[in-house]
């Protein structure tokens, strides 16, 4: 019976958490993001090449490759650079989430250890 007290008070405390913003979600889903982000890329990568397959084609002479190689080979970098940004911009805010992180449990431990007067409660100043 303790147990099932237990599981429903750890329940509750994890929706506080969440309610209260004490908990943040958002680290968790930079990771979703990223992945989705990552696959509009790779279906902007299988476009460029299908518009440099295309134009080879329509061509259909030498001068439709001629100018396909450059679509593809611009389209490529254009992803890949594309890729590298939205990498850095992903990982520029998990790094902010952590330092949000890392400041709330270096606050708790120094208002344990007495160097800090505790924070009021929101809604109470």
């Amino acid at each position: 019976m303790t147990s099932t007290r237990d599981a429903s008070a750890a329940g509750h405390s994890r929706l506080w958490e969440l309610l209260t913003l004490e908990k943040l979600m958002t680290g968790p889903l930079v990771h979703l993001v990223y992945w989705c982000g990552l696959a509009i890329l790779l279906l902007a990568g299988f476009g460029s090449v299908g518009v440099a397959i295309g134009q080879a084609l329509r061509e259909g002479a030498l001068m439709g490759w001629l100018l396909a190689i450059p679509t593809l080979v611009i389209g490529l970098l254009v992803v890949a650079i594309g890729a590298v940004l939205w990498r850095s911009f992903c990982e520029l805010y998990v790094v902010v989430m952590r330092l949000g992180e890392d400041i709330h449990v270096l606050r708790s431990r120094a208002e344990a250890e007495g160097l800090l007067e505790p924070a009021a409660p929101k809604g109470r100043r």
